[in-house]
């Protein structure tokens, strides 16, 4: 069992469960219990299979039922409220414990010698990336970040499971399914100083990413606007009979907002084939999972939605490798929306605007992030299979450190986007009040050039 932001949760034996609101299996390796969703037929409104009036008041008859759209509904004479919560939580479904091991039964999709030296190696990429990155936004070079420290396997354990075909909207903690993709060190670099060689001509935010070459859509501020989004790129995917799903990331405190319920409900209607991802991290920015949820966290949404759901051990790479290549087999074989709870402690701050040391113990980060540290646990693991030694730990994290410090140099020393590119992109040809405003700009540069950046060419 694990203790997670005040809650404990047990990790599944796979065996089924009549408690568990009615397990059934992934398609793949029948590895992990989720909910059987019915879709329920249309019936016609007012239509009784029986007499309404029950016979005798100590009676009921399963045979009475309403034909009401949507489906047929049985009556009872008993006044009964559906539970708020269930006494047994949904259990946490893992591979490794915290030691790098084989839990004993665990079933999972098996992983090659290349397959696991590459997802363990992006891991360590990711760490480092952002740990270099973020120095350089305390040493006033770049002028925020986010970290994904403790996420590093739902990065990139999620981003080995799908097709290079599936399209991804993250929210900002998924850089690693980028880079998995092929988005180079330099390409992060460039957009984080927002310079020239920056794909979004530096009109974003650092660490709001976006490459339509590897499917990802731009990362945006604003929360859960992406989820109805996917909602709705899936459905194009089905209309055009597509191989492919769309997969949409977002945290615990994204579904507190609207489009959360908006994404799910149309992706059940219209059987969308989408994979949402939910980063379960115990802290939205300040205001933990506690004070956000009353339910049993994420997962247990999903039913009510008539969705597919699970929830795996965030902190396991092999556990979210096989939990999302099989919620992708479902989602596109069956042509139905799938919803992923992770568990994975946020162990960095929010963000470089944070001190999460302000609303948190020290102790509890410390916790995470060294007994529970997921790169650490698929370390060992592969140590244990003897695919990695001490000199390709050294040699690996001695490459990575030259590309990034290199990677920051040339980011840092390449010119900045001109102010032209500032109305561009929107429309084919300026509108007038983009004229005008890129006329009261230039007019204000003019007379107070010491409050602009000297380095931005007005051409």
């Amino acid at each position: 069992m694990v203790n997670f932001r005040g809650s404990t949760r047990s990790y599944p034996s796979f065996q089924p469960d009549s408690s568990s609101l009615i397990p059934c299996s992934f398609p793949c390796n029948h590895i992990a219990p989720l909910f059987s969703v019915a879709r329920f037929s249309s019936m016609v409104a007012g239509k009784q299979l029986d007499s309404p009036h029950a016979t005798d008041d100590n009676d009921d008859d399963d045979d009475q039922a309403l034909d009401f759209p949507g489906g047929k509904v049985t009556y009872t004479s008993e006044i009964k409220f559906i539970s708020g919560s269930s006494v047994k939580r949904i259990p946490c479904y893992r591979v490794l414990n915290d030691d790098g091991k084989l839990v004993k039964g665990s079933a999972f999709e098996q992983v090659n010698k290349e397959l696991a030296v590459k997802m363990y190696s992006r891991m360590v990429t990711l760490q480092m990336m952002d740990t270099l990155f973020y120095e350089a936004q305390r040493q006033g070079r770049i002028s925020f970040y986010m970290t994904s420290f403790g996420e590093e396997a739902i990065n990139i354990a999620s981003a080995a499971a799908l097709s290079k075909d599936d399209i991804v909207l993250p929210q900002y903690r998924e850089p690693g399914v980028l880079l998995w993709r092929g988005f180079k060190l330099q390409d992060f670099a460039n957009q984080c100083f927002g310079n020239k060689a920056d794909g979004g001509k530096g009109r974003q935010m650092p660490v709001h990413y976006g490459s339509s070459k590897h499917n990802y859509v731009t990362v945006s501020s604003p929360i859960a606007t992406q989820l109805p989004q996917a909602a709705g790129m899936a459905y194009s995917l089905k209309m055009d009979k597509k191989d492919a799903c769309a997969v949409a990331f977002f945290g615990d405190g994204a579904t507190s907002e609207g489009d959360f319920h908006a994404g799910l409900n149309f992706a059940a209607v219209m059987e969308a084939p989408v994979i949402f991802v939910c980063r379960n991290n115990g802290w939205a920015i300040s205001t933990p999972i506690s004070d956000q949820l009353r339910s049993d966290g994420v997962v247990v949404k999903g039913q009510a939605y008539g969705i597919h759901s699970i929830r795996v051990d965030g902190t396991d790479a092999l556990a979210v490798y096989t939990a999302i290549l099989a919620a992708r087999n479902m989602a596109i074989s069956e042509q139905v929306p799938i919803l992923v709870e992770t568990l994975a402690y946020r162990v960095g701050h929010h963000s470089t605007s944070d001190d999460s040391t302000k609303y948190r113990p020290q102790g509890e980060i410390e916790y995470w992030k060294m007994d529970r540290n997921p790169v650490n646990k698929f370390r060992k693991w592969v140590e244990i299979n003897g695919w990695w030694s001490e000199r390709d730990e050294a040699e690996l994290r001695s490459s990575i450190k030259k590309q990034l410090l290199e990677a920051i140099q040339v980011a840092e020393k390449t010119e900045k986007p001109p102010l032209t590119e500032l109305f561009t992109d929107v429309y084919d040809l300026p509108t007038s009040n983009l004229v005008e405003q890129e006329k009261q700009l230039r007019e204000t540069i003019s007379k107070h050039p010491q409050d602009f950046p000297s380095d931005v060419s007005l051409n």
